[in-house]
């Protein structure tokens, strides 16, 4: 049987090469093998956990749907919908908010991150949020979800919610009780600043960051000046651990070349830094550039864009629509 696989991502904006690396450019595999049937949402539900300008959150999702399209995802392949647009998800999430309990909630380290000290000012949505990812996934029978290390937790909550509803309202199976597909190497791509922080576009500095839309200047001056070491590259990936910066940098490389880290490592050893970043410089200016020229045109045919969320919203709509009355006859509505 095909896998079916569900991903969503924010419509944030300004997607950058940790994106693409942790997440996209293993949606385009996934969305290749003809095993799989794929389902990619742009999360504009999602988004608005935190405050939004209306017009930018309008241009952010139609620029993630041209990020997929440029980066190899096949729209007639998958399903490519934004997430507002079936309402069968903010239903669901209501549905699945009375199985969820406080506690399973209360343990969820990520709100804890974004809410910071003053939990009292987080929003409602923010500390829900995972019951909403709960319901993207299980109204479509998911099978499959990639995740990163940052989502495992979240993805644990809705299988308990899965098996909570499957067994009060004792429907064995209903709700397929989905399994994670975790990127073990280059899930997490770091700032070319400082090898300890996530990248990430809230990072004041563009220095810190490849946008997939750079053009080969701005990639060619950002690897010239991200942060490494003053030793040559090692024999070992063991003595790269103390080395963040560096390890981030050649882990960049062995993701874009679908390499191991021991193969990249083979075939620098003992050379410095300078002469592996016009390498590393190289190699995404050939990978990121033909993404960055497709995004860019892709933006200019704005009715394109909205067509494929159009069809997308409507094969979307027929999958959870169908599940929501399924829903609506076990809970007794």
């Amino acid at each position: 049987m095909k896998k079916k696989i569900f991903s969503g991502v924010q419509p944030t904006g300004n997607l950058h090469l940790g994106n693409y690396l942790g997440a996209i450019k293993n949606f385009v595999t996934l969305n290749n093998d003809d095993e799989n049937d794929c389902i990619f949402c742009v999360v504009d539900l999602h988004a608005i956990t935190v405050s939004q300008d209306p017009t930018i959150l309008r241009e952010n999702i139609r620029e993630t749907v041209a990020t997929f399209i440029a980066s190899g995802i096949d729209p007639k392949k998958s399903i490519i919908f934004n997430q507002s647009q079936v309402s069968a998800h903010s239903e669901a999430a209501w549905i699945l908010s009375c199985i969820a309990r406080m506690g399973w909630l209360s343990r969820m380290t990520q709100f804890k991150e974004k809410a910071g000290k003053d939990k009292e000012k987080a929003s409602v949505g923010l500390y829900s949020y995972p019951i909403l990812m709960a319901a993207d996934i299980l109204l479509y029978d998911s099978t499959h979800v990639p995740v990163g290390n940052d989502q495992k937790q979240h993805l644990e909550l809705c299988r308990d919610i899965a098996q909570k509803f499957n067994n009060d309202y004792r429907v064995d199976n209903f709700f397929k009780v989905p399994e994670p597909l975790i990127q073990k190497e280059f899930s997490r791509i770091m700032s070319l600043k400082d090898g300890s922080k996530k990248m990430s576009k809230s990072e004041l500095s563009d220095l810190s960051r490849i946008n997939l839309t750079d053009e080969k200047d701005q990639i060619l001056n950002k690897i010239k000046k991200a942060k490494t070491d003053s030793l040559p590259i090692p024999s070992t990936v063991k003595e790269l651990n103390s080395r963040p910066e560096a390890r981030n940098l050649i882990g960049i490389y062995s993701s874009l070349a679908n390499l191991t880290l021991e193969n990249s490592i083979q075939d620098f050893t003992g050379k410095n830094f300078s002469e592996f970043k016009e390498k590393l410089s190289q190699i995404l200016i050939d990978k990121i550039g033909p993404i960055s020229k497709e995004i860019k045109r892709l933006l200019k045919d704005k009715s394109y864009l909205d067509k494929i969320l159009d069809d997308g919203c409507k094969k979307a709509e027929n999958i959870a629509s169908a599940k929501i009355k399924e829903i609506h006859d076990i809970v007794g509505f």
